[in-house]
């Protein structure tokens, strides 16, 4: 059953259990989300990638319930036709109480699980498209007034044109604007420029620091938090194999010298001192074998981004959970 993002008022949550949210606009998706399962107050958040690794477990926590727990309610982002076998389990076994959201990316005509959430009377289907340049604008200026901020439309113009049809970056920005402003500071274009784009580097790099010292659940934590755009894949593909190249010069020199604290501190360029304690876990779990077939494996996916943009966001997301799952120093 297909319903417009605008009729989000006619899901009957008495009614429907399944729902797939699918489209580019991450934060409408999530506002809607928030929305409708306001009242609910234990929500479990997945990957699909941790589901089909384990899928006969998800399946049994959908079966066991305490009986002091609520409705089970289930949020598995990012989504793909691969979800239809663990869909099947569930209505195979009857499980109830339960409401699961599926976020999805953009879902082709073709997808067979947006045709059978469109097709079911029984599942809810809503597509979220890119919100236009007005609409975004509307909400940027009822934010400034509210929050009593004054900027030039030009400005509004330059933060609105940054957030490519997402309202949840929108708000990020503002307030972002709305942090500074407090400090008394002058808020022009060039404060204005150097906000909006604060954020993007510093995310990129945590992530890649992160997978490479295989930090799994932070890894989750920022794929959650931020919404990464098909362009900024190619962004956190070169950002890896950078950081790939030092690491591997770093692991050769640990490789010969077996002292962590000398690697460290003789490193060229130096590293600086936040960064220390990530990096000696990055040195710890490479061999300068692996790192080069990673940097090789980085050099193929590079490739297939490139090669299927619109599917660049699951190609780098998969390929980093499966990193940083994946036994490498021996």
């Amino acid at each position: 059953m297909i319903i417009k993002s605008f009729e989000i008022n006619k899901i009957n949550l008495d009614l429907n259990n399944l729902f797939l949210f699918y489209g580019k606009n991450e934060g409408f998706k999530n506002e809607i989300t928030k929305n409708i399962l306001k009242n609910k107050s234990k929500i479990l958040n997945y990957e699909e990638k941790e589901i089909l690794e384990n899928e006969d477990n998800f399946v049994e926590n959908l079966l066991t319930k305490s009986l002091f727990d609520d409705e089970k309610i289930i949020i598995i982002k990012r989504v793909t036709d691969k979800m239809l076998k663990i869909l099947d389990k569930i209505t195979e076994k009857n499980i109830k109480d339960f409401k699961i959201v599926l976020n999805a990316d953009v879902l082709e005509k073709k997808s067979k699980l947006r045709s059978l959430f469109e097709k079911d009377k029984t599942l809810v289907c809503v597509p979220f498209y890119p919100d236009d340049g007005k609409t975004l604008s509307k909400l940027a200026y009822s934010f400034l007034k509210d929050k009593k901020i004054s900027i030039s439309p030009s400005n509004i113009n330059l933060i609105v044109n940054k957030c490519s049809g997402d309202r949840e970056i929108l708000i990020n920005e503002l307030q972002k604007v709305e942090y500074f402003s407090k400090n008394g500071k002058k808020i022009d274009s060039e404060n204005i420029s150097k906000l909006v784009n604060l954020n993007e580097n510093h995310n990129i790099s945590e992530l890649v620091d992160n997978c490479l010292a295989k930090n799994k659940k932070k890894i989750i934590v920022i794929l959650n938090e931020n919404n990464f755009s098909n362009e900024e894949c190619i962004m956190i593909i070169r950002s890896f194999i950078i950081k790939a190249k030092k690491l591997l010069a770093l692991s050769k020199t640990f490789e010969n010298n077996k002292n962590i604290d000398l690697t460290i501190s003789s490193a060229k360029p130096p590293i600086f001192w936040k960064e220390k304690e990530i990096t000696k876990q990055q040195i710890y779990k490479w061999t300068p074998r692996n790192i080069k077939q990673l940097i090789y494996a980085l050099s193929e996916k590079e490739f297939q981004i490139k090669k299927n943009i619109n599917n660049s966001i699951n190609l780098i997301t998969d390929f980093i959970l499966f990193q940083s799952s994946s036994l490498t120093n021996n």
